[in-house]
């Protein structure tokens, strides 16, 4: 048996056993057993989902536009370049056996929302796939950090994944459709001063391990978290996500924020780096 089987055997059965361990943890009406009637087609090729608990809130498609959510746009030629980030990543998450993955970069401002949500969307239109896109930026929004919800959406929920770690709303009523076929959001809710001690929480790491177990078969769920050189954050829970994507921004990300980032990120498996902002 290759070294690559055996690895990814054995993430199969540590998931396995995590989802055991923290299956008391999550509400027992975790939304994800019951919000979506999910089929395949008489080809067995395209999952269908019909939204029950979820809130669908369709988004006007020149908003969409007009906030750079590109993927949904093919005449837009930086889509083609999405398509093939997809499937990179799509290849890498399957080689190690996950289907979580953790966008964050250097500094703030260097595109990781901007990536994690062209991402996702990019993986909703794959026949066989839906995506959980969770805002895990739970820090006071700052000139160079774009809300999640309202600045890319025109959404703006009054609560969130916060209110969910402080223990004052469930999941089932956080989730957002903004009108995109096989795609799901969870916005990040009020700012938190001391976000780092509730993402490391065992709230969350429950949240976390139940996100990753529920249709794992199809679901990819993307964490778009805050910078690394900026806050905690991002630590605190990488390690109970399958893979980190970094975010680089062209002339301004250097190779000592990128080496700095690497150190921190050590023990977790890094999928790879993608340039942003390239003239």
């Amino acid at each position: 048996m290759s070294k690559l089987r055996k690895a990814m055997e054995k993430a199969k059965s540590a998931r396995e056993a995590d989802s055991e361990a923290f299956a008391q943890e999550v509400p027992a009406d975790f939304p994800a057993k019951r919000e979506a009637a999910k089929r395949k087609d008489a080809r067995g090729e395209n999952v269908c989902v019909t939204y029950s608990t979820t809130r669908v809130q369709p988004v006007d498609p020149a908003v969409l536009k007009r906030n750079k959510i590109i993927s949904l746009f093919h005449e837009n030629r930086m889509t083609t370049h999405l398509k093939t980030l997809r499937t990179q990543i799509l290849n890498s998450l399957e080689q190690i056996g996950g289907n979580s993955l953790l966008i964050t970069s250097a500094n703030p401002g260097e595109g990781k929302t901007f990536m994690a949500i062209n991402l996702g969307v990019s993986i909703a239109q794959e026949l066989d796939r839906t995506v959980l896109i969770v805002d895990a930026d739970l820090k006071n929004p700052s000139k160079d950090h774009y809300d999640f919800s309202k600045d890319f959406f025109g959404i703006s929920p009054a609560r969130g994944l916060s209110d969910y770690l402080m223990g004052q709303a469930e999941i089932q009523d956080l989730l957002v459709n903004p009108g995109i076929e096989k795609l799901t959001m969870l916005p990040a809710g009020r700012p938190m001063a001391n976000s780092a001690e509730h993402l490391g929480s065992p709230r969350m790491e429950a949240l976390v391990k139940e996100m990753r177990e529920r249709y794992c078969d199809d679901r990819i769920v993307i964490f778009d978290s805050p910078a690394m050189l900026t806050t905690t954050d991002p630590l605190v829970f990488s390690r109970a996500i399958d893979g980190v994507l970094l975010v680089v921004e062209a002339e301004r990300t250097t190779p000592s924020d990128l080496k700095r980032c690497l150190e921190l990120l050590t023990g977790c498996t890094i999928i790879g780096t993608v340039l942003n902002k390239a003239k």
